[in-house]
C-alpha cells in the first residue's frame, strides 16, 4: 500500500515522438490534457488561475523541416479555435532571437543572450564539428531576481550523422501561446545554421518540466481533440 502511494506521487516523465512540429502540438495537447498535473498558479504569469501541466516531458521531433512548421486549425473549427500563432509572428520572432537590441522597458531578451552565441557555434561547428561545448546558454545566475525570469533556458547543440540537431530546454512552457512560435523561429533559426556550416538540416529533441496549458485554454484543446474530459 505504502508503495503504490509513493508511486502515485512520484514525477512522472512523458516521452512523446512527433514526425514534424504540428503533429508534436497536437500530441502534446493530447497529453497533457489527460495526465496533466492540475494547480492554481502561485507566482509569474496569470497567478490565481488553474492550469495543467506535465511534471517532465521530453519531446523527439524527426522531421521538423516539413512544412507546414505550424499548426492548422481544422476547417470546421474556425472561428471556434484561434490559431496558436501564425507565419509572420515566427519570422518576427525569429529576428527577435538574431537582435541584441534591448529595449528600455524590458528586463531582458533572448536575441540580446544569444545573438554572439548563434556566430561562435557555427565557427566551432565548422572546426570541430564532433565536440560537446557547443551549447548556447540563455539562463544566467542573476535570473533568479527577475520577475518573469527566462522561459527557454538553453540550446545544446550537436552535429551527428552529418546533420544538425537541436536539443532546448525550457523551464516553463505555455503549450499554446509559445510551444508553436517558439519552435517554429528555432527551426528557422537551425536551418540558418545548418546551411552556414554546410551540413544537413536534424532533428529537435525538446524538453522542460513546464509544459503547461491553462485553463482558459482547455475548452479550445477539447475543441481540437473532439473529445470531453
Amino acid at each position: 500500500m505504502v508503495r503504490d502511494e509513493e508511486q502515485m506521487n512520484s514525477m512522472k516523465l512523458d516521452f512523446i515522438e512527433a514526425f514534424d512540429l504540428p503533429d508534436a502540438w497536437f500530441k502534446c495537447i493530447d497529453k497533457v490534457m489527460e495526465h496533466g498535473y492540475e494547480y492554481v498558479v502561485e507566482r509569474g504569469s496569470f497567478i490565481g488561475k488553474r492550469r495543467k501541466e506535465l511534471d517532465y516531458v521530453v519531446i523527439h521531433i524527426k522531421n521538423p523541416w516539413i512544412r507546414p512548421i505550424i499548426p492548422e486549425i481544422p476547417r470546421d473549427l474556425e472561428g471556434k479555435v484561434p490559431p496558436p500563432t501564425s507565419m509572420d509572428y515566427v519570422h518576427r520572432y525569429m529576428s527577435y532571437i538574431f537582435t541584441a537590441i534591448k529595449k528600455p522597458n524590458e528586463e531582458y531578451t533572448y536575441g540580446e543572450r544569444m545573438a554572439d552565441q548563434i556566430d561562435k557555434v557555427i565557427e566551432m561547428c565548422k572546426g570541430t564539428p564532433n565536440t560537446n561545448q557547443m551549447c548556447m546558454e540563455i539562463g544566467m545566475p542573476t535570473d533568479i531576481n527577475l520577475n518573469d525570469p527566462p522561459c527557454m533556458r538553453l540550446i545544446d547543440v550537436r552535429i551527428r550523422y552529418g546533420k544538425l540537431h537541436f536539443m532546448p530546454y525550457f523551464r516553463s512552457w505555455d503549450l499554446w501561446s509559445g510551444f508553436p512560435a517558439n519552435l517554429g523561429a528555432l527551426q528557422l533559426l537551425k536551418e540558418y545554421m545548418a546551411k552556414e556550416i554546410g551540413v544537413k538540416d536534424g532533428e529537435i529533441i525538446a524538453s522542460s518540466k513546464g509544459l503547461h496549458l491553462y485553463e482558459y485554454q482547455w475548452g479550445f484543446a477539447e475543441l481540437l481533440l473532439r473529445r470531453r474530459y
